[in-house]
């Protein structure tokens, strides 16, 4: 069983900065791409950042040039780094990532996603 657990969601002001964790952890062979997405009330899911296992990246329009992905594949932990926080960046966030999880010969791939956490930008 794997799980993924997040940190690092508050209040905080604009133009402030937060930074968020999420760590893995159980049966894990190896892990795919690791992402953030966001949700904010009554809008859909929406992608913010990815790093994949090329350490590739990709950002969401909105969050360009004010957010960074970076991943720690020692402790298959990913982090976001929100800078110049925007009320329009208030959401829950939600770290996903693809895993191989299981034993060598007898493994499945899944996809996870954390439990979410709140960020809030108070103007």
């Amino acid at each position: 069983q794997v799980q993924l657990v997040e940190s690092g969601g508050g209040l905080v002001q604009v133009g402030g900065s937060l930074r968020l964790s999420c760590a893995a952890s159980g049966n894990i062979l190896s892990i795919n791409s690791m992402a953030w997405y966001r949700q904010a009330p009554g809008k859909q899911r929406e992608l913010v950042a990815i790093i994949t296992p090329s350490d590739n990246l990709n950002y969401g329009d909105s969050v360009q040039g004010r957010f960074t992905i970076a991943k720690d594949n020692a402790k298959n932990t990913v982090y976001l780094q929100m800078n110049n926080l925007k009320p329009e960046d208030t959401a829950v966030y939600y770290c996903n990532m693809g895993v191989q999880g299981g034993r060598i010969g007898s493994s499945t791939y899944g996809d996870y996603w954390g439990q979410g956490t709140q960020v809030t930008v108070s103007s």
